[in-house]
């Protein structure tokens, strides 16, 4: 890691990169996405060595939070690991302390509360539990579960051929979908990512026109 922090001090440094050297925390945000989703499609795709280099685009975008935040005297590489060393040990308490857990279930009901006794005892709504930048059918799926938002019988009842095109409309189905995929233990953005790729490995695109 140290080898790649100095690396990116050095393209951030005097007669170092100009690209590099004009990144913000704001302005890398689109990237630290990007990344992660190269780094899911590879996974998908399971050849190791694409996931390693993926995994290493994922790491160079913390390095190049960690040199930034370095430079403004905000944080550093060092608060970064710390941080998540820490917060490891301690909502892991059934493996570095003395409690005991029956099962995966039990761990999340410690993880939530550990959580909470963070934020002085006072626990994140719902909603603030699901980033707003997952991507959209996840954080649908992902709200509708957490909020208890019930189903839409009425759509539910309707064909896909039965939708009109009314951007409204067309929202609410795909919301339903999320919300279904998500209850029956699904991602629904993996699950149309999935999909999608499979169809284009088939070569369903052919006959559209070019």
């Amino acid at each position: 890691m140290e080898r790649l922090l100095t690396i990116m001090r050095r393209l951030r440094g005097p007669g170092g990169c100009p690209w590099d050297q004009e990144q913000t925390h704001e302005s890398l945000r689109p990237h630290l996405l990007e990344e992660a989703a190269e780094a899911v499609d590879a996974i998908a795709d399971g050849d190791p060595a694409v996931v390693a280099d993926e995994l290493g685009d994922v790491l160079l975008q913390v390095a190049f939070h960690a040199v930034i935040g370095e430079e403004a005297g905000t944080f550093g590489y060092e608060d970064v690991e710390s941080a998540i060393v820490e917060k490891l040990v301690r909502r892991h308490p059934h493996v570095f302390g003395d409690v005991v857990v029956d099962d995966a279930e039990h761990v999340l009901r410690n993880w939530q509360a550990i959580k909470a006794s963070e934020r002085g005892g006072t626990p994140r709504t719902a909603a603030d539990r699901v980033p707003r930048s997952l991507p959209a059918l996840r954080r649908a799926g992902e709200l509708a579960r957490a909020l208890a938002w019930p189903a839409d019988e009425t759509l539910a009842a309707r064909s896909l051929g039965e939708l009109s095109r009314d951007p409204g409309d067309l929202a609410a189905a795909l919301l339903e979908l999320a919300r279904a995929a998500t209850l029956a233990g699904h991602d629904p953005e993996l699950l149309l990512r999935d999909h999608v790729e499979r169809r284009l490995a088939a070569g369903t695109e052919v006959g559209h026109p070019s």
